[in-house]
């Protein structure tokens, strides 16, 4: 019994920092997964990714430019459907290709926030910002897409009610015949899950996440949560048996150690 207790004493003393740094992980993995500003801000001027929701920046809400749609970033494209002339490798004869060219490009610059839930963020806690300026956003939901002919003398154009709200100068090298216009307008809504990849820069003592120095600030539309709940409870996991192990040889081996003493 006195061996079986030391042995098991050993075991404890072996599976305690184990247990201490998998508590640790543990807990680093939860602070980031709360998007806790105060951790965030520990981390300052390094590269961060931090996975949460979408919410209100300190404006609150705003209003995409084209479909006029509550979110809390909106971008947009105009692109220009033309006819070109080229020469056909068969033929050698000149034909019309269909293509187009981007004329007006616009992403939103207003701040929006991160948050790790959609509860936490109606619980008012602080979110973590994120400034857009040049961000490359993939994923987002595409609100808006509408093609238009072009305009015709005399006639009035169906879209005129929203090229007045493109943003920034429409610009461009107008070669061929116009055939349409399309508009397209992306948008991120409150509450989409999102992961944002970027440094962390300390404005008035608030984590901003911003551009890194050599790059782009990346923010990625997620599909689901499950991937990253699997993750974190899988994180929990391995602390809990760990540390459940650890006091479990430590009281056990105590015992049977002073039971074989006696």
């Amino acid at each position: 019994m006195l061996v079986i207790g030391v042995a098991l004493l050993l075991c404890a003393a072996i599976l305690a920092p184990l247990a201490v740094r998998s508590l640790r992980r543990w807990l680093s993995r939860r602070a980031a997964a709360d998007v806790s500003p105060r951790a965030l801000a520990a981390q300052a001027g390094s590269e961060v990714s931090v996975s949460g929701v979408a919410v209100p920046g300190p404006q609150g809400p705003v209003e995409s430019r084209l479909a006029r749609t509550d979110c809390v970033w909106h971008g947009h494209e105009v692109l220009r459907h033309y006819w070109s002339l080229t020469e056909d490798s068969g033929s050698g004869e000149r034909v019309r290709v269909r293509a187009c060219d981007s004329i007006a490009d616009y992403g939103a610059g207003d701040v929006l926030g991160i948050a790790g839930s959609a509860g936490a963020a109606q619980r008012g806690r602080p979110p973590v910002l994120v400034d857009p300026e040049d961000a490359a956003l993939s994923g987002a939901d595409l609100c808006l897409q509408r093609v238009v002919g072009r305009p015709q003398r005399g006639v009035p154009a169906p879209a005129d009610d929203l090229l007045p709200r493109v943003k920034g100068r429409i610009s461009g090298l107008f070669r061929g015949e116009t055939i349409e216009f399309e508009y397209r307008e992306w948008v991120l809504r409150p509450g989409d899950p999102i992961t944002v990849h970027g440094c962390v820069e300390l404005r008035e003592g608030h984590p901003v996440l911003t551009a890194p120095p050599d790059g782009r600030l990346r923010i990625e539309c997620r599909n689901g949560d499950a991937g990253q709940q699997e993750r974190g409870s899988g994180g929990a996991a391995d602390a809990l048996l760990l540390s459940g192990s650890t006091v479990v040889s430590a009281c056990t081996g105590v015992l049977l150690v002073l039971a074989g003493a006696a």
